[in-house]
């Protein structure tokens, strides 16, 4: 069972998420939030899988109540998943960077809610693959070139390739395929290369790739 924590200032979107995820027989809404400070409170009370995060809300919006939950060591397992009601939005990519796992823009249909909670409480894939790679080139491509980030030297050749392409936004089968490798084969790749760099989610080795400078927009062709 994915049990959600809903965090959103409106109840009636509130309401309408739960209508959807309640209706499934492997998911539960176990608390809601109308803003930043319930939405910390509920994760570090019922540890959750999944947080649906707005990111504009009172005392303490979505950005911030992020970074907490994901900056508080004792609530690993859970992911946050934003909402938004733009799909490209300079909070969004803060929010990324504080540690999301992606986002869902709020009008998605309702299978692609689904696929995305179910998704994320895996915790192997991004949320909105394409939208999200958009946004990160976007926001990514604004800052000056990095500067060379150490950790990288911990990787070898193939684990590079490996975290360029999923930078890129390639899943696991489609590097597979492009290596020439099996997907278990793939699928360890990737695994290792979080280890290495210490990163919670495939979001985050894809923004560290921009962020380091390994990959940049259109690096595919």
């Amino acid at each position: 069972m994915i049990r959600v924590v809903l965090a959103d200032d409106q109840r009636l979107v509130r309401a309408g998420f739960r209508s959807i995820l309640d209706d499934e027989d492997d998911m539960e809404v176990v608390g809601e939030a109308a803003n930043g400070v319930e939405a910390v409170r509920l994760a570090r009370e019922l540890r959750p899988d999944v947080v649906l995060m707005d990111i504009r809300m009172p005392e303490k919006d979505g950005l911030e109540a992020t970074g907490e939950i994901v900056g508080d060591q004792r609530l690993e397992s859970v992911r946050v998943v934003i909402l938004t009601t733009f799909d490209v939005d300079d909070h969004v990519y803060g929010a990324l960077r504080a540690g999301a796992s992606g986002f869902l823009v709020k009008d998605t249909e309702p299978m692609e809610l689904l696929h995305g909670v179910r998704v994320a409480a895996r915790g192997d894939a991004l949320i909105a693959p394409t939208v999200t790679r958009r946004l990160i080139a976007e926001f990514a491509g604004r800052v000056k070139r990095p500067e060379p980030d150490t950790r990288l030297n911990s990787l070898t050749q193939r684990e590079r390739e490996v975290m360029g392409l999923v930078g890129a936004g390639l899943t696991n089968d489609e590097i597979a395929q492009r290596l020439v490798l099996s997907p278990a084969t793939a699928k360890t790749h990737v695994s290792r290369v979080m280890t290495k760099l210490g990163v919670r989610d495939r979001a985050q080795l894809v923004v560290l790739a921009y962020e380091s400078g390994m990959i940049t927009p259109g690096w595919l062709g």
